[in-house]
């Protein structure tokens, strides 16, 4: 068994949250080479690089599946925002069972299944992190009542705005949880006291918590302080800014070879050669010039609805591909257009089993049986 001893430097896992419209966009632009998956459309104005917007759970995971077999594209992958792609993953494991919402599951199952579904995402973001791209999660807060199970009485807190058993999830699988808030103070104006007189917030100014409290969720494994100003550059010494695994030294190291005498050529004067004279070439007539040949023409998806659309043209799959796919399986007739398909097949069978869809083209367009 090998022992490795001492830190280790790696890319880092990061969720930063909070109320709409606080910047945690613009923050997390911050981050070396960063590259959005935007899932709610929230970087329009924003001058940074992104992928196409994913309309369903399975593009989401092969964007992410994408960044992860070509790491070198960034050096920080932004999914933004948490709560919008956990309710793509809600969409597909409704539409999978044909159920209108998560509820429908019953028993709390339908929040067991899309724990599961999630945590797939994570484990897809562990390898990212192992490729060295930081992976940065923004998500949106909320409050809740939170009632301590030794204390009398409620109060309110900030919690992200996911589920209750995938934002648990979210916070133990990162290294640093930012809690982003304006930070406001209550003053009495009525000279009556805060308790029954008549109180003013003022302040504004934006801070980033790091640490947990009763009333927000926050970590982090820096030692960074309690409280700091919402600016990336607070916590720009503990994010690596490129490829940053490093593995452990070995325990023994292994001398370069030692270098061999080199022998000395004997040098032999020899007459310069002239070289011999040509003729000057002859023009050639020109050449018409031919207009590029458009190898790969544009697919065809008009009548396709847009989520299967967006695997199609990301995968370069053909509606007739999609055509012989569902007739080898009995599902319509090969000549039945797309868009007389049940939505319920599209979304649940197409859209939500795309990886299984895609091998089957891949197993057709090599004419392997299946």
């Amino acid at each position: 068994m090998e022992i490795s001893r001492g830190k280790i430097v790696s890319a880092q896992k990061v969720v930063v949250y909070g109320p709409e419209g606080i910047g945690k966009s613009t923050f997390a632009s911050c981050f070396p080479n960063s590259l959005f998956i935007d899932t709610e459309g929230s970087t329009k104005k924003l001058d940074v690089a992104r992928l196409k917007k994913p309309t369903s759970w399975s593009m989401l995971l092969e964007e992410v599946k994408f960044i992860k077999n070509n790491p070198h594209k960034c050096n920080t992958l932004v999914i933004d925002t948490a709560d919008w792609a956990e309710i793509l993953c809600i969409n597909e494991l409704c539409s999978k069972s044909h159920k209108s919402g998560i509820e429908d599951f019953g028993y709390g199952k339908g929040y067991v299944y899309l724990a599961e579904e999630y945590g797939r995402l994570l484990n897809l973001l562990e390898e990212v992190i192992e490729a060295g791209v930081n992976v940065v999660f923004t998500a949106h807060a909320q409050m809740r009542k939170f009632e301590q199970p030794d204390e009398m009485g409620a109060y309110d807190r900030w919690e992200m705005k996911l589920q209750k058993k995938t934002a648990p999830l979210l916070r133990e699988w990162a290294d640093t949880v930012l809690f982003a808030n304006y930070k406001t103070y209550v003053v009495n104006v009525d000279g009556q006291g805060v308790q029954s007189g008549k109180n003013k917030a003022q302040g504004g100014k934006r801070v980033m918590y790091t640490t947990h409290h009763n009333c927000w969720d926050a970590k982090n494994r820096d030692n960074l302080k309690d409280e700091l100003s919402f600016s990336f550059d607070e916590i720009a010494h503990i994010i690596p800014a490129g490829a940053a695994i490093q593995s452990p030294k070995p325990a023994f190291e292994t001398l370069p070879p030692k270098d061999e005498p080199v022998q000395e050529q004997l040098k032999v004067d020899t007459p310069p050669v002239e070289p011999p004279k040509q003729d000057p070439p002859k023009e050639d007539p020109p050449k018409p010039t031919e207009q590029p040949k458009n190898d790969k023409p544009q697919i065809d998806l008009t009548g396709v609805p847009k989520p299967l659309a967006d695997l199609m043209a990301a995968n370069k799959v053909t509606v007739e591909e999609i055509q012989q796919a569902v007739s080898s399986k009995g599902y319509y007739p090969q000549n039945t257009p797309i868009s007389n398909y049940d939505p319920e097949f599209i979304s649940g069978v197409l859209v939500g089993a795309w990886p299984q869809v895609f091998n089957m083209i891949e197993a057709i367009r090599d004419d392997i049986p299946f």
